[in-house]
């Protein structure tokens, strides 16, 4: 079923979500392509999460921190339907045939060649619907020596470099967040919104791969032309820069902030305007960033002889009125809490199966729209509903359910 599209604005008539009228279909679990569904949801389109009948995405049971729900499933898929379904029974895979051949976009990221074993490949869907959109997710693509090794984000970070370059020179660490699995996540998301646009003028769909090592690796960007135009391993530098100095964190008279300068003219606004100190300007060992750079430590103990004159909040403050780029490091339960956001009034709530949540609107806003946030549902919650959708009787669906292939959440 190819997506009805809105009419243009017109009169008093509501302002239609952008995907509305399209249907995504996800074969998906953890991260990275529930990540990417659910921003496909949030814009509006139907999107049907396949899940199995013995305990659905994995995700879901990771823990229980929500009110019961596992956090990463709160997180990931709101806004979605649930079908519980037994992959490895014929009637099963049908039943997702049919959902498939009426989609607009198929997604999945099972185990290498699991989804063309079951029949789920791009090239066996889009035979007999070529205006189908395919994305097939994985660790590292198809081909290649690690075509079949497992990819959980922690490995991903590690094989595409992310670890070497982040830390400190004592200690190499893995982000503390899911870096891979978002980084694909995205470029999933932004692929099908270019194949739909393209399919939109030729009416063709497309088959496409997104890599988590690749995603990972081009986010390395600068380090990785660094590596390769220097020879040299970009060195880890705790939360300091390694092209740009004052870059860092100072010590106050009660903690730290966070002071980055960029340019030379930044320089002169900070040691003149926010420290008093003129005579760092025309030092020779700082008047460029270069300078600054090549005398890092001597940059930094200047700096932290000066921020140490105030407390963290009058440094911040004074900072903020010069221009200066700074920060505060906050905790997660400052940011939680934080002013920006109760002031441009961006939390709402989620249902989900236990209670009703916080959640943070999407960080796109859109001036004639508000997203609408969808329930996450529960495990098979919409299995009868959307077997209905397909044609199947009552006695027909009984029967899927009595035999185990579907899952049918008891209401």
């Amino acid at each position: 079923m190819t997506a009805t599209h809105d009419s243009p604005q017109g009169g008093s008539s509501p302002i239609r979500r952008p995907l509305a009228g399209y249907t995504v279909v996800a074969m998906e679990q953890a991260v990275a392509a529930p990540l990417a569904t659910r921003n496909l949801a949030d814009l509006g389109a139907r999107v049907i999460k396949i899940e199995r009948v013995d305990g659905g995405d994995l995700a879901r049971h990771y823990d229980h921190m929500v009110e019961g729900t596992g956090a990463h499933f709160v997180w990931l898929n709101r806004g979605k339907e649930s079908l519980a379904v037994d992959l490895k029974e014929p009637a099963g895979r049908a039943v997702v045939r049919a959902l498939v051949d009426q989609a607009d976009v198929f997604v999945q990221n099972l185990a290498p060649g699991a989804a063309e074993r079951l029949g789920f490949d791009a090239t066996t869907l889009r035979a007999d619907h070529p205006a189908l959109v395919v994305v097939d997710m994985s660790g590292y693509g198809t081909g290649g020596p690690l075509e079949q090794r497992k990819a959980y984000d922690m490995l991903i970070q590690a094989e595409a470099g992310l670890i070497s370059i982040t830390g400190t020179p004592e200690h190499a660490v893995k982000t503390g967040i899911p870096t891979a699995d978002i980084a694909s996540g995205m470029y999933c998301a932004q692929a099908v919104l270019a194949a739909l646009l393209r399919r939109a003028t030729t009416g063709e769909g497309a088959s496409i791969e997104v890599s988590m090592l690749e995603s990972t690796i081009e986010w390395m960007g600068h380090s990785m032309y660094s590596q390769l135009y220097t020879g040299a391993q970009p060195p880890r530098m705790g939360v300091s820069h390694i092209t740009i100095a004052p870059y860092d964190s100072y010590p106050t008279s009660d903690g730290e902030v966070l002071i980055g300068v960029q340019s030379d003219r930044g320089w002169r606004t900070l040691v003149t305007e926010v420290f008093d100190a003129a005579h760092l300007v025309d030092d020779p060992r700082f008047r460029t960033n270069v300078d600054r750079v090549r005398n890092r430590a001597a940059c930094d103990a200047e700096i932290a002889a000066l921020t140490n004159r105030w407390t963290t909040a009058a440094l911040d403050a004074r900072l903020a009125d010069a221009g200066v780029p700074a920060a505060q490091v906050k905790e997660l339960g400052d940011v939680v809490e934080h002013v920006q956001l109760r002031a441009r009034d961006r939390w709402r709530t989620v249902r989900t199966e236990h209670a009703t949540v916080p959640a943070l609107l999407p960080p796109v806003t859109f001036s004639d729209f508000e997203v609408e946030m969808g329930a996450v549902p529960a495990l098979g919650e919409h299995s009868e509903s959307i077997l209905g959708g397909l044609g199947l009787n009552p006695a027909e669906i009984d029967s899927l359910v009595a035999r185990n292939i579907v899952l049918r959440k008891a209401i």
